[in-house]
């Protein structure tokens, strides 16, 4: 985890467990349903911005944002909370590198998930 943005876990476990009630097995179950979801909702989130569909921009980052939230997931709330700010604010021209920045996030996170 060395080098993972600024030397922060891609998953705060207590800060999932704490978000859980202590329920390791409900946060297995809500992993396991974000690790089948997310890349549908990057790909919306992909379609969206090549449409320049800011509405559809700013409503998907901020459904991602509040899933990677109860992972404790930093980075990838950061990010997509930076892709909701850009859609809102009609400003995609930078939305390439948060894009990069977002799909680098949750590909740190992916395996702490799994292996929960």
């Amino acid at each position: 985890m060395a080098g993972q943005d600024a030397g922060r876990a891609p998953l705060d476990r207590a800060l999932a467990m704490s978000r859980v009630g202590g329920d390791a097995e409900l946060l297995r179950e809500i992993a396991v349903l974000f690790l089948e979801d997310y890349p549908r909702v990057l790909d919306e989130l992909r379609n969206a911005i090549a449409r320049q569909d800011f509405r559809t921009v700013e409503r998907t980052a901020h459904g991602l944002k509040g899933s990677v939230s109860n992972f404790g997931a930093a980075a990838a709330v950061e990010a997509a909370r930076a892709i909701e700010v850009l859609g809102r604010t009609h400003q995609l021209g930078e939305v390439s590198q948060v894009i990069r920045s977002l799909e680098l996030a949750l590909a740190a996170l992916r395996p702490e998930l799994e292996s929960l």
